[in-house]
């Protein structure tokens, strides 16, 4: 199982960016994805994620509207737009694939089986 983090960059403070992550070796429409992030010196948080059986998506209470978590089977990827960025955004982000998850552990990174490599996100004030 292989999952490809990409999109980040540089962006300047209430800029956009579009993250993708692409999974191989999975059943993926079986698989409940989920986006982390790590600041330096901070533990992974949850920010987003999906539900393998379809569902509303879950967001971490710091979104605020700004995110929006999306999935495409038929392309294997999942997707996290963020708008409205703040310079506290900046982090590494992650990309998490679980089969086993439920609704009372989807914000735990523990329970995902499968990460990307990250991709960096900073934002400039």
């Amino acid at each position: 199982v292989q999952l490809q983090a990409s999109g980040g960059g540089l962006v300047q403070a209430g800029g956009s960016l579009r993250l993708s992550c692409a999974a191989s070796g999975v059943t993926f429409s079986r698989y409940s994805m989920g986006w982390f992030r790590q600041a330096p010196g901070k533990e992974r948080e949850f920010v987003a994620a999906l539900k393998w059986g379809g569902g509303r998506p879950y967001y971490a209470d710091f979104v605020e509207g700004r995110f929006t978590v999306s999935k495409d089977n038929a392309k294997n990827t999942v997707y996290l737009q963020m708008s409205s960025l703040k310079p506290e955004d900046t982090a590494v982000y992650y990309c998490g694939g679980s089969s086993s998850v439920i609704t009372s552990t989807i914000r735990d990174p523990r329970h995902y089986n499968y990460w990307g490599q990250g991709t960096l996100v900073t934002v400039s004030s």
